[in-house]
């Protein structure tokens, strides 16, 4: 499951306040502030009710967080909460194994949970009609989960837990950085020393005693905290809430932990050589405060008044000045026991460590010396307030800011006195706190620089000590995989636990008005009013993007993008940046393959302001040759990364063998080494005369805005931007295959092989397209799916295994996907191939009713927020879709027949004739594919190119 390191976004805003006086949801008072009412209250045995209510939409969200994290384990015994974070999704005695995955997927809901330092919580939201639903699997996995931890369940969830930390650290550049640095920061008793995931030695030797014993010490029903929120009756959730919950005896409370600050007696250097990373990256950590520290918000403050922005100190020595890399990033880190002040710097290729060192502290010389602004002051704060509307924009946003203020702060109304403690921050403050946890002060710094290059790492430092497993030594706790059907004890109820209540009464779903029209200069609009908030998202899509490149030079509209953000005609790039900051919004320029995108996130107040600079981006570039020359360095950086990446690599090889050489989309939108070298700021120019254009541009927006101040808004650019005719290249997609190709990319030493499998299906306006994504919802849409459950719930041989349609305007892939173990990669491609050969004949008429229901019910929390209302215009403009295509869509799968639902299956997905990609270690795996029956496997490089062995 996701990590969650840390859930809520804190704010230095006014003019919101958070009450316990019950309500609906975010609103304004008498006075013009918003809030968001809560009530809050405390059953017989312990455990702790926060209820919000809100019917903006026929959802609801639970959020259950329990106060345990891996701060809680032991050395030799650490990864249990982690752990246990899994099982809680594996079984429980009434709602069974697996079913939890299938059950909330099935109700059209979303869920998930996260560990880490000190707290694990677990969610989910769905239509209001499943409360009690939730209400029953919730309590169950509470209550009674921990005797169905068998030896056998215990093994199978080793493998899983093992597959994620080599998927998401042994198999990812930089994976070990919070390693090295917390088992140097901290003490080894110190229960921060180790990492969240655990020891792998830990988890192996886990045994059955020794995870009952931690599950009855901190999963207890007087160590939760439970916030309701959504459309749903007070005295019916309450209700609910006794009946499933208020048998449960409380036990004896964990102790409480105190702040343990960690302490460093001199500065610590290490460094790691990593197998995957291509660019030398600095991490210098300072040792600062626990959370809600009356220093923790000034630190908070000042980490951004050393890195955001081109005024910035960090950003104009390292950047700037010296050109050391692309950027900075620092943050202070607050946790229940001790905080980190983080400084990272990934630098250039080729740029020694100790440079970017003597960077920041002359950095830090020049702060001290020229410190900040009140302006600069004035710009954190409104970017924080935009922040928080935004954080507090979903029932989940909602749900994690209360449950973690209640948890760790002792009430729910705790996170307004962080905001409240944020606010007031002074600008001595600020300067108290770097005097006294930054300047002079010992820090521990860790340098990952690429295999081979240890001369690239910091003048005197240590080797880190990093446990790498070699491949031959990869494999599972349990060999066998064959299903057993485990016997266990019935833990005793009140009441009939088996039997699963039924839903409520069905939701009304009730579709957004959208709004359209065709401007004078030939610009669509589209716009949904979604007055909650006091916030507005808008963007101007234009068709083109990787589209508009010359096949022979592909990332100049990549680069354009990035450009467009570095000034205009009439503002620098630091004055631009200024602008946008003072207003608190968020603007951004993207380029993807098949259009280029602005974006930008605002409070209504400031709305016509933010318009007017997103105008003047898009018709006024600045072209800055010392811009576009930095840029360029950055796109040539990351491509390196990139090319070191196992899941990019695979990426871009499964897309030219797919397209073929020719087409534009076997290019990968950053474009490649050679092509960006040879980039000019001519081409860039070029490329915006040829493709900037109002005739193919889409304006959006969605949120605090009435239809008519919407179209008033857009006077000016109608006026102002004229449009020029435009032409995209036609490309021919190469023959449909006869037979399956597998093709091979070595990365040596690979803890994992990333397998990617497909073929070329329909675009996104084809009739059959949604269909074709029904259909595929049981066999790889998510953790219900038929590929999950076997890769990963039955053999354990992944973290996750998925497939899906790829919306295009031209005809996108189908594909299949997962991460798995190295030593079955044969194992996994062939399953791979068992599935999806078998499965279209195989579908049932009750996969086909199930499939109907969850995609109607997944409907209800899809206008939730403005995000959600941007993400559904862009579909609409981009692929010229009916503005009712969700409602049209419901139709359709109240329709499909399972005859209709086999025909469509057998016509796109063909696995016999599909390309298989899998990049992993050749040494080990590549002559084992040739038992897969898909032919002679082909080894090319990271580009796709034939080489030999």
């Amino acid at each position: 499951m996701k990590l969650l390191h840390k859930m809520l976004t804190m704010s230095m805003i006014t003019g919101i306040m958070i009450t316990g006086n019950g309500g609906a949801a975010a609103q304004k008072d008498e006075s013009g502030s918003f809030r968001v009412d809560f009530t809050k209250y405390k059953l017989d045995n312990g455990l702790e009710v926060v209820l919000h209510q809100d019917n903006s939409d026929p959802i609801v969200s639970v959020a259950i967080l329990f106060h345990v994290g891996s701060s809680r384990e032991k050395p030799g015994k650490t990864g249990f909460a982690h752990f246990f974070e899994h099982m809680l999704f594996q079984n429980s005695e009434n709602v069974g194994k697996g079913e939890f995955f299938r059950k909330i997927d099935d109700l059209g809901g979303t869920f998930n949970g996260g560990t880490w330092n000190d707290g694990t919580v677990y969610y989910e939201v769905v239509p209001k009609d499943a409360l009690e639903k939730i209400m029953w699997m919730e309590s169950d996995r509470m209550g009674f989960l921990i005797n169905t931890v068998t030896q056998g369940a215990l093994d199978r969830e080793k493998d899983i837990v093992i597959n994620e930390k080599r998927q998401r650290v042994d198999n990812q550049p930089y994976g070990h950085t919070g390693d090295v640095i917390d088992m140097n920061l901290y003490d080894h008793s110190h229960p921060y020393s180790w990492q969240v995931i655990g020891s792998m030695d830990d988890i192996r030797a886990a045994t059955l005693d020794d995870v009952k014993e931690f599950y009855n010490s901190y999963y207890s029903v007087n160590n939760a905290t439970m916030v309701v929120a959504g459309d749903f009756d007070e005295k019916e959730v309450r209700n609910l809430i006794q009946k499933y919950f208020g048998e449960f005896k409380p036990r004896t409370k964990p102790g409480q932990l105190y702040p343990m600050p960690a302490k460093l007696s001199e500065t610590r250097k290490f460094y790691h050589e990593d197998n995957f990373a291509k660019l030398p990256e600095l991490n210098m950590i300072f040792p600062s405060v626990e959370n809600y520290h009356p220093d923790s918000y000034a630190l908070e403050v000042l980490a951004d008044l050393l890195s955001e922005g081109k005024k910035a100190p960090l950003y104009k020595e390292i950047v700037e000045n010296r050109k050391l890399a692309p950027k900075v990033r620092v943050y202070n880190n607050p946790m229940e026991l001790a905080g980190k002040f983080n400084i990272t710097v990934r630098a250039f290729e080729g740029v020694d460590l100790d440079s970017v060192s003597d960077a920041i502290a002359q950095a830090f010389l020049q702060f001290e010396n020229t410190g900040f602004t009140d302006q600069d002051m004035q710009r954190i704060k409104n970017l924080r307030e935009t922040s928080f509307y935004n954080s507090i924009a979903s029932l989940l946003g909602k749900s994690f800011q209360l449950v973690q203020a209640n948890v760790f702060g002792g009430d729910p109304s705790r996170m307004m006195e962080d905001v409240r403690l944020l606010n007031a921050v002074t600008r001595e403050d600020i300067m108290r706190v770097y005097n006294k946890y930054i300047k002079g002060q010992n820090y521990l710094a860790t340098g990952f620089v690429p295999k081979g290059h240890p001369e690239l790492a910091l003048t005197g430092s240590v080797k880190a000590d990093i446990v790498e497993e070699k491949i031959e030594e990869t494999g599972q706790e349990q060999e066998s995989a064959e299903e057993i059907i485990e016997k266990f004890e019935k833990t005793p109820s009140i009441f009939d636990r088996s039997i699963e209540p039924p839903l409520g009464p069905k939701p009304l779903l009730n579709a957004p008005d959208v709004f359209t029209s065709t401007l004078s200069n030939k610009m669509k609009v589209f716009g949904i009013e979604s007055h909650e908030l006091p916030l507005i998202q808008f963007s101007i899509r234009l068709t083109g993007g990787q589209l508009g490149d010359d096949p022979a030079k592909p990332g100049v509209a990549k680069l354009l993008s990035d450009l467009m953000m570095e000034g205009t005609a009439k503002r620098t790039p630091e004055e631009l940046e200024e602008a946008i900051g003072q207003l608190g919004a968020d603007v951004d320029v993207n380029a993807g393959s098949e259009n280029m995108t602005i974006t930008a996130n605002c409070l209504t107040r400031n709305y016509d302001a933010v318009l007017e600079i997103v105008e003047e981006i898009l018709t006024q570039p600045r072209w800055d040759a010392t811009e576009f020359e930095r840029l360029k360095q950055a796109a040539i950086s990351n491509i390196k990364q990139r090319n070191a990446n196992p899941n990019a690599i695979a990426g871009n090889v499964f897309y030219k063998a797919l397209y073929g050489d020719n087409h534009i989309f076997s290019k990968p939108v950053p474009g490649t080494l050679q092509s960006v070298q040879n980039i000019t700021l001519e081409d860039l120019k070029a490329y915006y005369k040829k493709n900037v254009s109002p005739s193919v541009a889409s304006f959006h927006i969605a949120g605090d805005i009435s239809r008519k101040s919407a179209f008033e808004s857009l006077k000016s650019l109608e006026k102002n931007w004229k449009p020029v005719p435009v032409t995209f290249p036609e490309y021919t997609l190469p023959a449909a295959p006869d037979k399956a190709r597998i093709i091979f990319v070595d990365i040596p030493d690979a803890k994992q092989s990333v397998i990617m499998i497909g073929s070329l299906a329909m675009a996104r306006n084809n009739p059959e397209y949604f269909p074709a994504t029904f259909v595929n919802y049981k066999l790889g849409d998510g953790s219900g799916s038929k590929l999950f459950e076997v890769l990963r719930l039955e053999k354990g041989y992944t973290y996750g295994a998925y497939s899906f349609f790829m919306p295009r305007t031209v005809p996108g892939p189908f594909v299949a996907s997962s991460s798995v173990q190295s030593k079955f990669t044969l194992e996994s491609v062939k399953l791979f191939n068992e599935i999806l050969g078998s499965f279209g004949a195989n579908y049932t008429a009750e996969e086909l009713e199930t499939t109907r229901n969850a995609t109607i019910r997944a409907n209800a929390g899809k206008f939730e927020t403005i995000n959600s209302l941007m993400q559904m215009l862009q579909e609409i403009s981009t692929y010229n879709l009916p503005v009712d295509y969700i409602k049209q869509e419901e139709l359709n799968a109240g329709k499909i027949t399972l005859e209709e639902a086999k025909a469509l299956y057998a016509r796109y997905i063909q696995p016999d004739k599909m390309v298989y990609v899998v990049v992993g270690d050749a040494r080990t795996q590549f002559d084992r594919l040739k038992e897969a029956g898909l032919g002679e496997p082909i080894l090319v490089d990271i580009e796709g190119n034939p080489v030999k062995l």
